[in-house]
């Protein structure tokens, strides 16, 4: 491979939320513990070093010294068509697109853009937290449509339920993830289309949250909702982005594609003007023409990464519950076989391990007996996490 993912890049004093946050993380009741000896698990960036076309592409733009307010030029729109294009064979137009400093700000601008308070908004829980607050904070209200799962850990949507939910008069928009976040399953073309039918057939809006689409296991296949019901396209509202795809969230680059032009003026004209950085646009160009070799290293690493961490809990923590995800680089794992509850759970964990993970409950009640684990880190770094965990239930056996 060219690119070594093993090599451990040290983030400490890099302004990193994961290392160099740990009095943030504190606060906000993540963790009683955080120090130098903790492993930072929690959050959905990439330990990983970026592709090396996109740091030459960046150190383009810095030799020129100049960082003013800047513009998107046609080559930014034609890069995210043709990406769309190759990889999922989904065709937009340029003017479809509009730029977001980041997806969860795209989430609330949604939801006050198209919908009023009081208004439902279906999610499908165990969810995304944000899904939840967008809607709360926003004064709606959460319409859950929990997903329900089998005894593997094979997660589906309850769709008696959801087409109830949907006929209510007060329910106005369902907000779709998928790949779904946090139990990694990818949607398939009946399934989005069968929940397209429903939305359509009752004046629901659809806001596709498809940041993770292009993290997706070997023969997996993603489908935006917006190809799989092509029919049904001015009524769906999508989010894309290259920062998980790239490893790129610290540079806020997410595209909202709206091809209905009366939602896309209501979306804007709520959201307002944003310009870009300059380097959100180099970056962009870069990865979406010179990033494909990078993406499908990444994609085989962090394959090879959940293999290894199923066969590693089968054989330590059998009492574990977990399946290697069809897409995003997270794993759900269910702890419910142990007996304890998530407090200590989380204690085991977060404070003897010194390992920092999401806890389930952030995610619905759905999650309570579960642990979001977020990959893509050096392997040598995910097999000292996962030992340390171990070591904490091995009286548990």
């Amino acid at each position: 491979m060219k690119y070594n993912f093993d090599e451990i890049v040290n983030r400490r004093g890099t302004y990193s939320i994961k290392w160099d946050g740990g009095q943030i993380i504190k606060d906000i009741g993540l963790t009683e513990r955080y120090d130098e000896d903790t492993i930072p698990l929690f959050t959905a960036d990439m330990d990983l070093p970026v592709p090396q076309p996109l740091i030459e592409a960046l150190h383009k733009t810095v030799d020129h010294r100049i960082f003013g307010y800047s513009v998107f030029p046609d080559e930014y729109f034609k890069a995210v068509q043709h990406w769309f294009k190759k990889r999922h064979d989904w065709e937009f137009k340029k003017e479809d697109i509009i730029y977001s400093p980041g997806t969860v700000h795209a989430l609330n601008v949604a939801v006050r853009a198209f919908t009023k308070p009081g208004d439902g908004i279906i999610i499908q829980r165990p969810v995304y937290p944000p899904f939840t607050s967008s809607i709360e904070a926003n004064g709606r209200t959460v319409v859950n449509n929990a997903l329900k799962s089998n005894e593997e850990g094979y997660y589906s949507i309850d769709f008696e339920d959801f087409e109830q939910k949907a006929k209510d008069e007060s329910t106005k928009m369902f907000i779709l993830c998928n790949p779904h976040n946090p139990t990694g399953r990818i949607f398939n073309t009946d399934e989005l289309r069968k929940l397209a039918d429903i939305c359509v057939k009752n004046d629901v809006l659809i806001i596709a949250d498809e940041i993770h689409g292009d993290i997706v296991r070997r023969n997996q296949t993603f489908i935006p909702i917006a190809k799989a019901a092509e029919e049904h396209a001015k009524h769906i509202v999508t989010f894309t982005a290259i920062n998980k795809t790239f490893n790129l969230a610290g540079l806020h680059c997410t595209n909202v594609t709206i091809p209905n032009p009366e939602l896309r003026q209501t979306f804007n004209g709520v959201m307002g003007m944003h310009l870009p950085s300059p380097f959100t646009v180099s970056a962009l160009i870069s990865v979406y023409h010179d990033g494909e070799e990078w993406l499908e290293q990444l994609k085989e690493y962090i394959d090879g990464t959940m293999e290894w961490a199923v066969e590693f809990l089968a054989e330590k923590m059998p009492k574990v519950k977990v399946r290697i995800p069809e897409g995003t680089y997270i794993m759900w794992m269910d702890l419910s076989g142990y007996g304890i509850s998530p407090d200590e759970v989380h204690d085991r964990i977060y404070n003897k391990a010194n390992v920092l993970l999401e806890d389930g409950k952030m995610f619905g009640e759905e999650g309570l007996q579960y642990q979001r684990i977020c990959i893509p880190s050096p392997r040598p770094m995910i097999k000292e996490a996962f030992a340390r965990i171990a070591r904490e239930f091995e009286d548990l056996k």
